[in-house]
């Protein structure tokens, strides 16, 4: 990008002078600030593991038995190794599905349940998954990385044929859930599996203490049968359990479960930041509690005092969300509405984000390195839709041609810009990042669905003065 393009304030300048600290001075300073937090990170993730190891010993993780043959599923090569104080470390790339299910006494009509008068919610983990996630613990990379699968996701599912996705727990449990979605998934290995009910979501939040984050509109929904009442007003809020469930629970807007996975995906990012804090360890007991009765998983004690302690470590830098590549059907009357799986991004994905081989149909269908072909959505305010215009015609004039204004317009304020890799794509995000000059690039799936990078402009955009022939018009689509 040329200098000429960007007009920024001036620094301001004093005219005393500050007081010079010698070189060596401040960089003993600077090696001891360093020492200091990389002991306490060094500490942190001791006591996490510590306290785990203490307070799991006598823990059943597992709460659901498989047979031999769904053991065979998940990958059995070894993931730990110990260090000098014997605490368990990640020795290769692990990757976890977590099911998020919900069970009401109107799926277990077998069982006997108190006549409520309404399909109250049960503590079980025999139903459909309502949510889908695929997580990979990378030490090599030193990434996490959260897929998001829709449960609508039209695959196949030994037993049942051609279904959504979310059946496959409903089925065959966890191990049927693995394998339907590693096939899905060009056969990624999948390593273990977490299952939590919604009963657990909500008690997990409440012990954490809540979550603070953004709510993007108001949320509104009565549902009688289930004594469902959600009511959300947008703006920051601090949600309990009870409020994070209604935000997890929306999806009547007009995405449906893919809004609801993107909102899935900001919740998910506060709560890894707020969970992390070192008053975590102070609430463990209450975590352990919901651990005991609310999650079925064939990790190990060890494999999860590894995985809190390697996740300690991550910044928002190193965790990556995208969401399953795909697109809404139109169904016809009286036909399912599915999520179709593009395979030739899921192919681009896997590959980049599970180290996986592209499928050799595929090796050259990718275009995204042609950045005529990449399509970038600008974001804004409503009331900001000169910046909106100006980014785009500079994008157009670097070779962008598919840029364009989107009508889905932000209510949030970002004090930061944001260059959001919508499909996952971090190496054409970092691309349009350096061509800007300004932007964090955040691998997550909550910018325009139909993008592959979305720019959302934050307050930090600096003026710009463009020096170059304009466009006659540029492109607002509503998406």
């Amino acid at each position: 990008m040329s200098e000429g393009n960007f007009s920024r304030p001036e620094k301001s300048l004093r005219e005393d002078k500050p007081t010079k600290i010698p070189t060596s001075k401040k960089n003993s300073s600077n090696w001891l600030l360093m020492g200091f937090g990389l002991s306490a990170i060094a500490v942190f993730s001791a006591t996490i593991g510590a306290f785990l190891a203490l307070s799991l010993s006598q823990t059943p993780l597992r709460q659901a038995k498989l047979t031999p043959a769904e053991e065979a599923v998940f990958n059995k090569e070894e993931t730990l190794t110990f260090d000098n104080l014997q605490i368990p470390k990640l020795s290769r790339p692990v990757n976890i599905l977590v099911l998020g299910i919900k069970v009401t006494t109107e799926d277990l009509p077998e069982q006997n349940h108190e006549n409520l008068g309404y399909h109250a919610l049960v503590n079980s983990f025999e139903g459909l998954s309502d949510s889908m996630l695929l997580l990979r613990f990378d030490p090599d990379k030193d990434y996490v990385t959260v897929l998001s699968i829709p449960r609508d996701t039209k695959t196949f599912v030994a037993g049942k044929g051609i279904t959504k996705i979310n059946d496959a727990n409903a089925l065959g449990g966890p191990a049927l859930a693995a394998e339907s979605v590693s096939s899905l998934l060009n056969d990624v290995p999948i390593d273990r599996y977490i299952r939590i009910n919604v009963q657990g979501v909500e008690k997990f939040i409440d012990a954490l203490g809540g979550v603070n984050l953004y709510v993007p509109q108001n949320m509104k929904y009565t549902d009688h049968s289930q004594h469902l009442y959600i009511d959300l007003k947008e703006g920051e809020q601090h949600l309990d359990g009870y409020k994070a469930l209604q935000f997890l629970r929306f999806r009547y807007d007009a995405y449906g479960d893919i809004g609801r996975v993107q909102r899935q995906q900001t919740f998910i990012r506060a709560l890894i930041e707020q969970a992390l804090s070192p008053r975590t360890i102070l609430k463990m007991p209450d975590i352990l509690s919901v651990v005991r009765s609310h999650i079925d998983t064939n990790l190990t004690t060890n494999e999860l005092i590894a995985i809190a302690g390697f996740t300690a470590q991550k910044n928002r830098s190193n965790i990556n969300m995208v969401m399953l590549p795909g697109d809404f059907n139109v169904p016809e009357e009286g036909e399912l509405s599915y999520w179709l799986p593009n395979h030739r991004k899921i192919s681009e994905v896997v590959a980049q984000h599970f180290d996986m081989e592209m499928e050799s149909d595929y090796d050259s269908a990718s275009n995204n390195s042609d950045l005529s072909n990449l399509r970038i959505a600008v974001q804004t305010t409503e009331d900001n839709q000169e910046s909106a215009q100006k980014i785009v015609e500079y994008l157009r004039s670097q070779g962008y041609h598919q840029s364009f204004i989107t009508q889905k317009f932000t209510t949030q304020p970002f004090l930061k810009t944001k260059i959001v890799a919508q499909q996952g794509d971090n190496f054409s995000a970092a691309k349009v990042r350096a061509d800007l000059g300004i932007g964090e690039v955040i691998v997550e799936s909550t910018g325009v669905l139909n993008s592959d990078i979305t720019i959302q402009v934050g307050q930090d955009w600096p003026n710009i003065n463009f020096d170059y022939p304009k466009e006659n018009s540029f492109k607002t689509v509503s998406y």
